[in-house]
């Protein structure tokens, strides 16, 4: 998988990129990830990527020309399969999604930043809109390492046990089971005996039941969808 970012602030990504499962996927050649500084396909030499809105009001808004400049000319080197915006307004991310997306081969992140971009990018160039929740964040970059996250730890070969990924919460549109470790009781908190049973039916059974109930009481909305 091949993940193009265009962003304002590359750096931001350093953290996220540099550790973990991210890490280890790009240290596998099992994803590449690029960060392209939106400024570098700014029109003037001061490299300018936003300016007031038509009509007024306040804050600034993404221009159109470098942001139609920088996926374009990603575009004449490879075939996208998506084009995403990180947007307040887009389609709420869930694990279908990111299982959807997790298959693709090459996707492009455009991170937005101020008010907004130019309603046309939106509308000629972006093939997807996603939000990570109902509220608002200084920049689209947080957003796009959500997002990247989610995908790549999906890829087969990434994470360490190969069914990890197909036990997390959402993927059976329930959340996860209650989990536990050594050592088997601490400070007279003890493991449930069903746990230690061996009885692999039993198990299954009790952690399905678990996970129905927690999401009862936490997401019941699950259960509706």
């Amino acid at each position: 998988m091949r993940i193009d970012i265009i962003t304002l602030f590359p750096e931001m990504f350093d953290g996220p990129f540099s550790h973990s499962i991210v890490k280890r996927a790009q240290e596998k050649n099992m994803a590449e990830i690029h960060l392209h500084q939106l400024r570098d396909h700014a029109t003037d030499k001061h490299r300018r990527v936003d300016d007031y809105p038509f009509s007024g009001g306040a804050g600034m808004v993404m221009m159109i020309e470098p942001v139609a400049r920088c996926i374009e000319s990603l575009q004449k080197q490879r075939q996208y399969d998506e084009v995403i915006y990180t947007s307040p307004d887009g389609e709420l991310l869930d694990q279908p999604m990111a299982n959807r997306l997790s298959v693709l081969s090459n996707i492009i992140i455009l991170c937005g930043h101020y008010k907004g971009i130019d309603e046309r990018i939106r509308e000629h160039l972006i093939t997807k809109e996603i939000s990570i929740g109902n509220y608002v964040l200084s920049g689209g970059e947080l957003a796009a390492a959500v997002i990247v996250d989610s995908l790549v730890r999906l890829l087969p070969g990434v994470l360490g046990d190969e069914t990890s990924a197909l036990s997390d919460s959402f993927q059976d549109g329930l959340v996860s089971p209650p989990v536990y470790t050594r050592p088997r009781e601490f400070r007279g908190w003890k493991v449930p005996d069903i746990l230690l049973s061996g009885n692999e039916k039993l198990i299954r059974e009790w952690k399905n039941e678990q996970s129905v109930r927690r999401t009862k009481q936490r997401r019941p909305g699950l259960l509706d969808e």
